[in-house]
């Protein structure tokens, strides 16, 4: 990869702030939404959003890989994709987040648009979910996750990406590898979203192949245009404007966690306007203009007591679980799936897990108050 040495940090910024806005939008007019997916498949055997996410995992794939094949990015150099597989903080992380976006409504992508719709529960849900991931990075349950969960785990030489391990495994080229893993996945999610003919409409089509591309075009975005083989303070290599370091897409768990640390803290100059932060921005933004142009926009509040109870622990479990899993159900469930890293597939199927039962204990709990 070479460095884009004309394109400032700012335009970076205003760059992914342009995708996450598309994010939001779209979101906003389709209902793109993860936890939704899974409860439609639970309470009406409707696949038509899952359909949605699983598109957009396709796409997501087929495009990250096609950037790093043309030497455009390279998603080793992501947080996904590392040697250390950290299968129990996988696993605790992305159910415990499963069942926290059930009892908040929605997962930390759809709290952002909610929000931009004028949505008053989900303000709370936010600010309570960033504290709780801040608390998991820096705060007592960060000395929970890094001394009781990381450590249960195992190396994979090379990285735990698919890819990696068909080199490690077969002997396959790197390239031969990327492109039969990511045809493989990709294609057999393809086939399954279309084998259903009414899937074809036109919100359907935009809230996967839209999804899906906003998550390449932030790849392009940090791991392209951000990248500096050597910053010039460090001498060392760098993606400009990253909390982590490292190539960044779409994730919305501990950028809600930094967002508020910025606004807490502004008056700190070595505090800076982060990618993950406006994407934060972005997001809401979307939404919030989508919402006012088709005068959908609405404040709505909490019901009663239990309702804010549940959004309150849904914040917090979120918090927990997304920090520990190492994304949400988009951070791990489209951005991370599209590495082709193992980690991010046992996350994405922990987090479904996670919805599976607590949606399942809610309807429980329903038919038991009404017999």
């Amino acid at each position: 990869m070479e460095a884009v040495s004309s394109v400032s940090t700012s335009t970076l910024l205003w760059l992914v702030f342009a995708a996450a806005f598309a994010f939001g939008l779209i979101g906003q007019r389709t209902h793109f939404c993860t936890m939704g997916a899974i409860s439609d498949i639970v309470n009406m055997e409707d696949w038509t959003r899952m359909r949605q996410w699983l598109l957009a995992i396709a796409v997501a794939v087929l495009g990250s890989a096609a950037l790093h094949g043309a030497g455009l990015i390279d998603l080793d150099k992501s947080i996904y994709r590392g040697a250390n597989f950290t299968w129990l903080a996988y696993l605790i992380g992305g159910f415990t987040f499963g069942i926290g976006m059930v009892l908040a409504s929605g997962c930390g992508s759809k709290t952002l648009i909610r929000v931009g719709g004028g949505n008053l529960k989900s303000l709370v849900v936010m600010l309570v979910l960033a504290v709780s991931a801040y608390i998991t990075m820096r705060g007592i349950l960060g000395v929970l996750r890094a001394n009781v969960l990381e450590p249960v785990a195992f190396t994979l030489e090379g990285g735990q990406d698919i890819p990696n391990l068909l080199e490690t495994g077969l002997g396959i080229a790197p390239g031969t590898a990327l492109a039969v893993s990511a045809l493989a996945v990709g294609g057999a999610l393809l086939f399954f979203v279309f084998r259903q003919r009414d899937f074809l409409a036109f919100d359907n089509l935009l809230a996967g192949i839209g999804t899906g591309l906003v998550i390449v075009a932030c790849w392009y975005i940090s791991g392209h245009l951000g990248y500096l083989p050597e910053d010039p303070e460090t001498l060392e290599e760098a993606f400009r404007a990253t909390n982590s370091g490292r190539m960044e897409s779409l994730t919305f768990v501990a950028p809600q966690a930094y967002t508020l640390e910025l606004l807490m803290f502004w008056s700190d100059a070595s505090r800076k306007v982060t990618l993950a932060i406006a994407s934060v921005l972005g997001v809401i933004c979307g939404s919030c203009a989508y919402a006012v142009a088709t005068r959908s926009f609405r404040w709505e509040g909490f019901r009663d007591v239990e309702d804010t109870a549940n959004h309150l622990i849904g914040g917090v479990l979120m918090g927990f679980g997304g920090v520990t899993a190492m994304g949400c159900s988009v951070g791990q469930g489209i951005t991370g799936f599209s590495t082709l890293a193992l980690g991010s597939i046992v996350t994405f199927a922990a987090i479904v897990a996670g919805a599976w039962a607590a949606l399942k204990y809610q309807y429980w709990r329903a038919m038991r108050a009404d017999a």
